[in-house]
């Protein structure tokens, strides 16, 4: 199992540099997590799409539905004080923070390509072409 960040949700489902390195990850390891809080970040990425009308409305739901099936029974809460401590000793965001303490409460790693979260939690994030 691995944690995923939204942006790796978001080169899977949405055509882009690191697509085919999404898909060959899914293929490798599709036991993926992710907190709660990723559908909101994912639906705010498809947003953006709409309103650039590079999606219609119905392909975005499309995708949305099929990527909370693909994470059905793998989303978690987190615990605020475990991700407080993260933004604590970081400066990365209360939301990247809810990635990295999911992928510590579940022993494994994050993939992502947050620089600011490859950079301060070298030993629990990975990036996303490197995997």
């Amino acid at each position: 199992m691995i944690v995923v960040d939204s942006n790796v949700l978001a080169y899977l489902y949405l055509p882009g540099e690191f697509t085919e390195a999404a898909e060959a990850l899914l293929g490798s390891d599709p036991d993926w997590a992710a907190p709660i809080l990723w559908r909101s970040e994912f639906r705010n990425i498809l947003a953006g799409y709409l309103r650039r009308k590079s999606l219609s409305f119905e392909q975005a739901i499309a995708l949305q539905e099929e990527a909370e099936d693909l994470l059905a029974g793998r989303e978690y809460e987190v615990d605020s004080k475990s991700v407080l401590e993260l933004v604590r000793d970081s400066d990365c965001s209360a939301y990247d923070c809810e990635f990295i303490a999911l992928a510590a409460r579940l022993g494994t790693r994050l993939v992502t390509m947050d620089k600011k979260l490859l950079k301060a939690f070298p030993s629990l994030a990975l990036a996303l072409d490197s995997v």
